[in-house]
């Protein structure tokens, strides 16, 4: 950030930005200019339509109105990138466009992923914005903004900040956010249980794009007397909109390297004409060449390598220099930093087996404490990253703990509001493990499934979840192959119930848990070291279960 005087920071920016932001009417509207030069000594008119994300789309109109297209024209039309992908997957009958630049290229993964063949996965660059984490200014200076450049880490760690967040299924914006939260708890002791965490944060403000939360900011003239939110992922573009539209209630945009810009591809789709050839090729060299430059600096986007914003930064108050930013991800990383966001976001109905068998009085080394304990300060940790109304069932197995039964319960199942309310930590912290007891795991998440399976709730993740530090050990129950004959019988896809395996310490048998794990369509993990049970129970949970 640029240090500036605080009367520099109210001032009015170039005209030009201003006037082209009354082309933008709303990311959810229909938005069309034509640039024309048909004359009627011409056979046939040809027309180019382009489909845009409303912040790009004044700069494409502006460079369409300056090509040279005697017989020809270009519309552009503004539509919000997810709605747009749905839309040409779904082929409902609007007229479909020959040219889309969304704001990322998230939107043309998204397309081809639901069906829409034409749609490439990549396109050329025609500008960017950084996603920056947008900070109310009070809030900002009170953390000595502009004397310092803040980071993300500053602004969370501060008290009293509420964050929101554009909604990651339906918003690029909030989709690359997440590796910026991430990346912001990479040093915590235990990161992915302080990743849960963050997250748990910001879904208690989750709103369809920044429009929704620039109204719920302190002051804003739309707030309606809702409850306010100070800090919230946006594009640069959009923070410096709404300091133009709205100076009563400003914004200050804090970087991070971790988060990849918004892109704006340039993708053509299938079925240009030959004639449409002519025209696309003109609007994309124009775009990719000086007049794309000029209209892309005029709206206040960057140039394609995130370059400064010309002449204005100074005016703008944002990074003058060109930024560098994470490379979008694969799509496999996107898809799991989606699923984690949408486990934190979904209640569950939790089974959790805890292993109690003679082994888990081990010592583990450097700690003080043996195997049993480090699990059981693991599993009541996790129940803080619950969510409240996820309902919670805790068992402990060994042999032969309750009668002929291989286990027992230690917490009904309730809501975990409930459970914390009730004293529950505390009783996890007396379990103590059995002194000569063996590891009757197979028969303890048999009868543990056919529960969950009885007791499947639509509406919510339904997981069980068995923690063990060794391999069965009950010759007298099922087999393996029976156990695993038995799993498969009782999936129902329509119904899934993923068991999660968590191995603790060098004894844990991988590949056992791998067999059962995969006969439901769960995962197994395993902490060789049990000191880090926390963190592997954590990451488990993020990744299957969204915490």
């Amino acid at each position: 950030m640029g240090r500036h005087s605080d009367g520099r920071r109210r001032r009015l920016l170039l005209p030009a930005l201003a006037t082209s932001l009354v082309l933008v009417l709303g990311a959810a509207a229909w938005v069309t200019v034509s640039a024309m030069r048909a004359g009627p000594a011409c056979e046939q008119h040809t027309n180019v339509l382009v489909t845009a994300s409303a912040d790009i789309a004044p700069a494409l109109s502006l460079v369409a109105r300056g090509l040279d297209l005697p017989c020809g024209s270009v519309e552009v039309q503004t539509r919000e990138a997810t709605q747009a992908a749905e839309r040409l997957a779904l082929a409902d009958g609007s007229p479909r466009p020959q040219v889309w630049v969304p704001d990322s290229t998230l939107a043309l993964r998204r397309a081809h992923q639901l069906g829409a063949a034409d749609v490439p996965e990549s396109g050329a660059s025609v500008a960017s914005s950084p996603v920056v984490l947008a900070v109310a200014a009070d809030v900002a200076k009170g953390l000595g903004w502009p004397d310092r450049v803040l980071t993300w880490a500053d602004v969370l760690a501060a008290p009293g900040v509420v964050p929101g967040m554009p909604d990651p299924a339906r918003d690029p914006v909030g989709a690359t956010a997440l590796l910026g939260l991430r990346d912001t708890v990479k040093a915590a002791p235990e990161p992915s249980a302080a990743y849960v965490a963050l997250l748990r944060r910001f879904s208690a403000n989750t709103l369809g794009g920044d429009r929704e939360l620039i109204a719920r900011l302190p002051g804003s003239s739309d707030g309606g007397g809702t409850a306010a939110v100070t800090a919230f992922p946006a594009s640069e573009n959009s923070l410096l909109r709404h300091n133009v539209e709205d100076p009563s209630s400003p914004l200050v945009a804090v970087y991070s390297t971790a988060v990849p810009t918004l892109d704006y591809p340039f993708a053509e789709l299938g079925g240009i004409t030959p004639q449409q050839r002519a025209i696309v090729d003109a609007l994309r060299d124009a775009v990719l060449g000086d007049p794309g430059g000029d209209a892309i600096a005029k709206t206040g986007l960057r140039a394609a390598g995130g370059q400064a914003l010309r002449d204005h930064a100074d005016d703008l108050r944002v990074a003058p220099e060109g930024i560098r930013t994470a490379s979008l991800p694969p799509a496999p990383v996107v898809d799991e930093l989606l699923n984690q966001w949408a486990g934190v976001n979904l209640s569950a109905r939790v089974q959790v087996l805890i292993d109690v068998s003679g082994s888990m009085n081990a010592q583990v080394p450097g700690t003080g404490l043996n195997r049993m304990q480090v699990t059981m300060q693991a599993a009541a940790k996790a129940m803080r990253l619950f969510k409240p109304a996820t309902q919670l069932r805790m068992l402990a197995f060994s042999t032969h703990l309750d009668g002929d039964k291989d286990y027992r319960e230690l917490l009904p199942m309730a809501p975990v509001a409930q459970h914390l309310a009730s004293g529950a930590l505390e009783k996890l912290a007396q379990v103590k493990a059995t002194p000569d007891g063996g590891t009757g795991l197979y028969d303890s998440v048999l009868d543990t499934y056919r529960t969950a399976r009885r007791e499947w709730e639509p509406g919510r993740l339904n997981l069980v979840i068995v923690m063990t530090d060794g391999r069965n050990e009950d010759p007298h129950g099922i087999s393996r192959a029976d156990l695993l004959t038995e799993l498969g019988t009782l999936q129902d896809p329509r119904r899934p119930i993923p068991l999660i395996g968590v191995g603790i310490g060098p004894d844990a048998d991988k590949t056992e848990l791998d067999q059962l794990t995969a006969a439901t369509g769960g995962q197994a993990f395993v902490a060789p070291d049990p000191a880090k049970i926390t963190d592997v129970f954590f990451a488990a949970l993020s990744r299957i279960a969204g915490g």
